[in-house]
Order: structure tokens, then sequence, then C-alpha cells
């Protein structure tokens, strides 16, 4: 299968967090999905470094790149159809990496591993 991780979820995934669900555990590490991170991700990640919300090792675009390798994970570009579909959206939810991670999930009928609630109020398929 398929799958579209949120930004909490591979940090979640990736540090063992126990809010991970047993379901996104399994999904995280069963070696038959394929998962995908945003560029979008690693843009929110960075973002929240620079600007002191997110405690992270030093390099962190290194330590991201290598834990997607390590996990087999494959980066999930920002396309002109993900921006676009944007404005299809209704405002549920106004986190814009968010959106934009349900955009994507739609456009590319990739199911969302995210524990956000509010996500389910958009027609992507939502999986925790």
């Amino acid at each position: 299968m398929k799958v579209l991780l949120d930004t909490h979820t591979f940090l979640w995934a990736i540090s063992d967090d126990p809010r991970l669900t047993p379901l996104a555990r399994r999904v995280f590490t069963a070696g038959d999905n394929e998962l995908f991170l945003s560029v979008a991700s690693v843009w929110e990640v960075l973002t929240k470094v620079q600007i002191g919300r997110l405690p992270f090792p030093e390099n962190p675009g290194a330590y991201m790149k290598q834990q997607m390798a390590r996990n087999n994970i494959h980066p999930l570009p920002i396309l002109m159809s993900h921006a676009l579909h944007l404005e299809q959206l209704p405002l549920h939810h106004r986190d814009p990496f968010d959106r934009l991670l349900v955009a994507q999930s739609v456009v590319e009928n990739l199911p969302l591993l995210s524990a956000d609630p509010l996500l389910k109020n958009y027609a992507a398929t939502i999986m925790w």
C-alpha cells in the first residue's frame, strides 16, 4: 500500500513515540508499504526548528534525509496540481502545511497517515 505520512507521524515514527497507534506503527514498519514524505513536511520541520518551536538534532535536513533513507521513505515533491487543488479545499484546517498534505493526498490518491482529527473533515482517506 502507498501511504503519505503526516509530518508528526514521521517524527513520531522515527523516534518510536508512544503516541503512534498500533495501526500507524504497523503501516510504518511493514516492509511491503511504500511510504512518502512530502517536501512540505521537510519545509515545516526546518521552519519550526529555525524559529525554535521544534527541538531537533544538529543538521536537521541531513538528519531527515538519513531517516528517510533508513526507513525507505520516498520524497513527494510539491506539484502545481497539488497547489491548485488547495482552492477546492474548504477551510476546515488553517495550517497551510496540513492543507497542502491533504491536497497531495487527494490528487495523488494516497491515504494520509495522521492523528490530526481536523483532517477527517476533508475528502481524503485518513488513517490512524
